[in-house]
């Protein structure tokens, strides 16, 4: 017999079904169950199942195994480019006679200050050679921000900045380069194609924690003054005893 009903790997995708969680918005829950892999950093898959033997030209079964990485708490205060800690072995003395020890390969970082055009707001972030390299590569940082996934960002700090880019396009703020309405116009045309819908940029990178705790300050309502309540009923009831008390004509 098993001890539950469901096995554990489903609980998680079935707590967002019950109670406040399936109250969530539907965008934001869709987001959430999203399975999307994160592209490959640390190694580069082959994409086939079998390939010829370049020595020997028999056809052979391909292992496609992804290197297990870790991702260190620190790496959601930054941008690292999807590159984290790879735990392996190396020979002691570079001898391969030698007896293996175990070792840690670290990304190299930095202390970057990067610049948003859309918050207008210069960031110090520790990032990366190969987050640098993917700035690049989208034209900006903005571009990088908003274009990246979140399983490739993978970062907290990278889907808030998100979130402030993408609330400030839906809300077309005035704030942005107040005295210069023609620079503000021209960014948010710049950006036009990454727009949503405010309500929509708001649940944007947040946690499951603080989706829930943000519902259940919608949901909550302020408790109404018994007193209130006595008082409409009260004169509910008196309207309707006058509406149906018979009127009395008075005779001369």
């Amino acid at each position: 017999m098993p001890l539950h009903k469901y096995p554990p790997r489903l609980w998680e995708a079935m707590k967002l079904q019950k109670g406040i969680y399936s109250r969530l918005p539907q965008h934001y829950l869709k987001a959430m169950q999203d399975t999307t892999p994160q592209t490959p950093v640390h190694w580069k898959p082959l994409g086939v199942k079998y390939r010829a033997n370049p020595k020997t030209g028999h056809r052979e079964r391909v292992q496609d195994i992804p290197i297990p990485v870790y991702y260190p708490p620190e790496s959601q205060h930054g941008l690292w480019g999807g590159e984290g800690w790879i735990q392996g072995y190396r020979y002691a003395n570079n001898d391969k006679l030698s007896a293996r020890v175990k070792k840690t390969w670290k990304p190299q970082l930095f202390q970057k200050e990067l610049y948003s055009e859309i918050l207008d707001q210069k960031c110090n972030i520790t990032v990366t050679a190969r987050t640098l390299d993917l700035i690049d590569a989208a034209y900006g940082f903005d571009f990088y921000i908003l274009k990246t996934s979140k399983q490739d960002l993978n970062s907290k700090f990278g889907m808030d900045l998100k979130r402030a880019m993408l609330l400030r396009l839906a809300r077309k703020d005035t704030e942005l380069y107040p005295e210069d309405p023609a620079q503000r116009g021209k960014i948010y045309s710049k950006y036009k194609q990454f727009e949503i819908l405010a309500e929509e940029a708001e649940w944007v990178g947040l946690t499951l924690e603080e989706a829930v705790e943000k519902q259940r300050v919608l949901e909550h309502k302020d408790p109404e003054p018994l007193y209130k309540g006595l008082v409409e009923t009260l004169v509910k009831e008196l309207a309707e005893q006058k509406l149906v008390e018979p009127q009395i004509v008075k005779k001369d």
